[in-house]
C-alpha cells in the first residue's frame, strides 16, 4: 500500500529525540542479553555457590527459562540439598532449542557448544521427538530415554498484538486467529481495511522454526489452520498446494525472522518508548509468558531485571489462536549418556523444580505450572487470559514435523541481503587458534551462503578505508543478486581477500544501507549484514549520533535492516547495538573470533 508522504515542514526535533530515547532503551537491552551470538549464549553463572564434592550437574536450558533456572539453581545449591548422602551443584547454561538439537544431534562438542550437558530441558518435547528422529539413523545411539518426559513448566504460543490493533479486530469479545492474520496480510489496503491506514501494511514477528520453539509451534499451528483441523497432519497436507500457498501468504508479512523472539519484543520496547510502536509490528508469534514479560517492562525475561524497566505505553494483549495452539510443555530430559550419579542428582533437582515453591517462581512469572494451572502473573492485567478457553494442538509426528520444517524453507519469505565484510588490517590479526581472522571469516563467509535459498538475493562489499588510490573506504564487490547465479562470484571473491587499512564503519554502514534502501523488495526481507573487528577510524564520518538517525528505519515504507557482528575483542560492540537497533535489527556478539561460524548462522536466521 501506499504510505501518506511525511510532513518535510514539521520540526525534526521531537522525532531525533525519541529516536534517540528508543535506541538507548534497546541497547539497555541489549547489554543485559544472555543469549545473543558467541560468548554470550551461554550464561557463566559466576556468582553462583559451589559446594566441595558435591556432583556437578549440567543443565542446558531453553532462552525464557533459563535466568529463572540459574536462580533456582543457586537456591538449591544455598539451602545445602542432599539426596543419599550425596549433594549435587547444578550449572544452568542458557542456549535455544534448536540449537542444543543439532549440537546434541552432531555429537556435543564442548568447545563449540559449551558443557556437555548430563539434562536438557527445551521449551517443547518436539525438539526432543526431532532429536530422537535424526539420531535413529545414526550410530551415536539413544540420548534420550523412552517413556512419557516430565515438565517443569508450560505456556502456550499466543498471538501478541497490540492492544488497539486486537481492538480493531474485536478483541477480546471476538475470536482471531491465523484466518485473519492472512485476511491482512493479503489485503492491499492493510490496517485500512480496519478504519487504520495510518498502521500501514500487517507486519507478523515471527522467530526461524529451525532455532525457536515459539516459531516452530507458530509455523505448525499455521499448516494446521491451513487443513481446518488440529489434529493429524500427514504428509498429504504438505503437499497440498492450497495449504502450501496458505503459509505462504502468512509468510509474506514477516518483517524478518530470528533466532530468539527478544529481538521483536525488544525492538518494540524501543519503539514503544518512541511513540512508534503501532508502526512497527502488528504481532508476534510467542509464548503467553513472554507477553507478561513484555507488559511489566521486562522483555528479556529475565528475573533480576523484574521491575527495573519502564513499562510500554502501548501493552500487548495474548490473542490465543482460534483454530488451536500448540503448548510449549518444557520437558527434563536426563540424557542417557549422564553417569548414574549424575541422574540421581538430576532426579533429585528436578524434585526441587516442581516443589511448590519453586513453581511458584514459575507462576509469579506467568509459566503455568508443569501441570498446566496459572498462577498470580497470569492476569487480565497483564495482557492475559487466565480462563481462556483454546484448543490445544497435538503436535504432529517427528516425520512430518521433519517434512513441515523442509517444507517451510521453501514458503519463507525470501531474502535481499547485502554483506558488507571488514577487510581493514587487524583483520590479519591471530584469532587464537592459530588463523587469522580473516581466514575464520572467510571460512564462515563461504559456510553461510549454503544457508541460503537459490533464489535469496545476496551481494557482497568490503570496506577498510580508502587505499590503492579508491575515492571510498568500501567497495562493491559482487552485485546484489539471486545467489543461484552470483554463488561463484561470491565464492571466488571471498577466497582472494586480503587486508589492509582502516576501518570506516559509519560511511560504510550509511552508504550500504542507502544503497539497499534504492533497490528494496516489498516482497522480501531487505537488510544488510555488517562484520568488523574494530571500531570506526574515518575522521570524514566520525558522528555516531548522525549515523543512528540516518539508519532509523521507523519512518520507511520498505525498512532495510542493519544486522551488525562485533568480531573478535577489538570491535565496538556498544556501537554497533546502538546502529543495530535504530534500524530495528539485532546486534550479535562474536568476540571470540572462533565463535564467527555459529553467531553467524544465528544472523542468518533472521532470512
Amino acid at each position: 500500500m501506499s504510505y501518506p508522504a511525511p510532513n518535510r515542514r514539521r520540526n525534526p526535533l521531537p522525532i531525533i529525540i525519541a529516536a534517540v530515547i528508543g535506541v538507548f532503551a534497546i541497547c539497555a537491552v541489549y547489554l543485559v542479553l544472555a543469549n545473543r551470538g558467541g560468548k554470550s549464549d551461554d550464561n557463566k553463572n559466576g556468582s553462583s555457590p559451589r559446594r566441595e564434592g558435591c556432583i556437578s550437574l549440567n543443565v542446558t536450558a531453553s532462552s525464557e527459562k533459563a535466568a529463572l533456572m540459574t536462580q533456582l539453581a543457586k537456591s538449591y545449591i544455598e539451602s545445602d540439598r542432599r539426596f543419599d548422602g550425596k549433594c549435587a551443584d547444578p550449572v544452568v547454561q542458557s542456549k535455544a532449542s534448536g540449537a542444543a538439537l543439532d549440537a546434541l544431534a552432531a555429537g556435543w562438542d564442548a568447545q563449540r557448544d559449551g558443557p556437555q550437558p548430563a539434562v536438557w530441558t527445551p521449551a517443547s518435547a518436539s525438539w526432543v521427538a526431532l532429536l530422537k528422529q535424526r539420531l535413529a539413523s545414526t550410530d551415536k545411539g539413544a540420548l534420550v530415554p523412552d517413556g512419557k518426559l516430565p515438565m517443569v513448566a508450560q505456556s502456550p504460543l499466543v498471538l501478541a498484538m497490540p492492544k488497539p490493533m486486537a481492538e480493531a479486530l474485536g478483541w477480546p469479545d471476538k475470536p482471531i486467529g491465523w484466518d485473519d492474520v492472512l485476511g491482512l496480510t493479503n489485503d492491499p489496503n492493510g490496517w485500512g481495511a480496519k478504519g487504520h491506514p495510518e498502521w500501514g501494511r500487517f507486519k507478523l514477528g515471527k522467530t526461524n522454526p529451525h532455532f525457536s520453539t515459539s516459531g516452530l509451534n507458530a509455523t505448525v499451528g499455521a499448516y494446521f489452520a491451513a487443513t481446518g483441523r488440529s489434529t493429524d497432519l500427514t504428509d498429504k497436507d504438505l503437499a497440498d498446494p492450497k495449504v502450501l500457498q496458505y503459509v505462504k501468504a502468512v509468510e509474506s508479512g514477516v518483517v524478518h525472522y530470528g533466532d530468539i523472539s527478544l529481538t521483536f519484543l525488544s525492538n518494540l520496547m524501543a519503539a514503544d518508548q518512541a511513540g512508534r510502536g503501532l508502526n512497527y509490528i502488528s504481532a508476534v508469534a510467542i509464548e503467553e509468558k513472554s507477553v507478561y514479560d513484555y507488559n511489566t517492562g521486562n522483555p528479556t525475561g529475565d528475573p533480576a531485571l523484574a521491575g527495573k524497566g519502564p513499562k510500554p505505553r502501548v501493552p500487548l494483549v495474548a490473542v490465543y489462536p482460534k483454530e488451536g495452539t500448540l503448548v510449549s510443555d518444557h520437558p527434563y530430559v536426563v540424557l542417557s549418556n549422564a553417569s548414574d550419579e549424575q541422574k540421581a542428582a538430576a532426579a533429585d533437582f528436578l524434585a526441587y523444580v516442581r516443589d511448590a515453591p519453586q513453581q511458584k517462581r514459575f507462576t509469579d512469572l506467568a509459566f503455568r505450572t508443569y501441570e498446566g494451572k496459572p498462577g498470580a502473573g497470569l492476569t487480565r492485567e497483564n495482557g492475559l487470559s487466565p480462563d481462556a478457553k483454546f484448543t490445544i494442538i497435538d503436535p504432529p509426528s517427528p516425520q512430518v514435523m521433519e517434512k513441515a520444517l523442509a517444507t517451510w524453507d521453501a514458503q519463507r519469505k525470501r531474502a535481499k541481503v547485502l554483506l558488507v565484510l571488514d577487510v581493514s588490517g587487524s583483520m590479519n590479526n591471530d584469532a587464537g587458534n592459530g588463523h587469522s581472522r580473516m581466514e575464520l571469516a572467510k571460512q564462515a563467509a563461504l559456510q553461510a551462503l549454503t544457508l541460503f535459498a537459490p533464489d535469496d538475493e545476496v551481494g557482497l562489499w568490503t570496506f577498510s578505508t580508502e587505499v590503492g588510490g579508491a575515492s571510498t573506504p568500501y567497495t562493491e564487490q559482487v552485485p546484489v543478486g539471486a545467489l543461484n547465479a552470483n554463488r561463484k562470484k561470491l565464492e571466488q571473491v571471498v577466497n582472494s581477500l586480503a587486508a589492509e587499512g582502516g576501518t570506516a564503519l559509519y560511511a560504510t554502514t550509511r552508504a550500504a544501507q542507502t544503497k539497499m534502501a534504492s533497490m528494496a523488495d516489498p516482497s522480501r526481507i531487505n537488510a544488510v549484514v555488517v562484520l568488523t573487528d574494530g571500531k570506526n577510524e574515518y575522521p570524514k564520518d566520525s558522528d555516531l549520533n548522525a549515523l543512528v538517525r540516518d539508519v532509523d528505519t521507523s519512518d520507511k515504507e520498505i525498512p532495510v535492516r542493519v544486522f551488525t557482528i562485533a568480531y573478535g575483542g577489538q570491535a565496538d560492540l556498544a556501537t554497533l547495538q546502538k546502529i543495530s537497533a535504530a534500524s530495528r535489527a539485532a546486534a550479535y556478539d562474536a568476540s571470540d573470533p572462533t565463535t564467527i561460524d555459529k553467531v553467524l548462522v544465528n544472523v542468518l536466521s533472521n532470512f
